[in-house]
């Protein structure tokens, strides 16, 4: 195995990862559906304002094609979709609540940085 293909393959776990929940929308909607369970499009939406509908619809079936949610449809009118988290999409929740974890932490790193470049600044002007 050459140099590039074993770099390729060592990655290929986090490409596959970043395939599956990756994007700005992806983790906010599994975790909300790990954290407040089965959702409507409609609650979705509300739970994520800036996202437009068109861009959520394409997340679901993104998700839902990767066997990470389940869209359940109920034939009543209008019809009710419900969306909850699959079996083997709930093998993310570990790493979603360290994203979120680490996302928290790194907040707190960024203020302490500034924090410290703003006492910086007071002290050489």
């Amino acid at each position: 195995m050459d140099a590039d293909t074993y770099q390729s393959y060592r990655t290929q776990g986090i490409v596959t990862t970043l395939h599956a929940i990756g994007g700005k929308w992806k983790p906010l909607i599994l975790f909300i559906l790990m954290k407040e369970g089965t959702r409507r499009f409609g609650e979705l939406r509300r739970l994520l304002p800036e996202v437009t509908q068109g861009m959520l619809t394409n997340q679901l079936r993104e998700l839902e094609k990767d066997g990470l949610i389940v869209r359940q449809v109920f034939q009543t009118i209008p019809p009710k979709v419900e969306y909850s988290l699959s079996d083997h999409g709930r093998t993310l929740s570990s790493i979603l609540t360290d994203m979120c974890g680490w996302g928290f932490h790194h907040i707190e790193f960024m203020n302490a940085a500034n924090d410290t470049q703003e006492e910086t600044k007071r002290y050489t002007d």
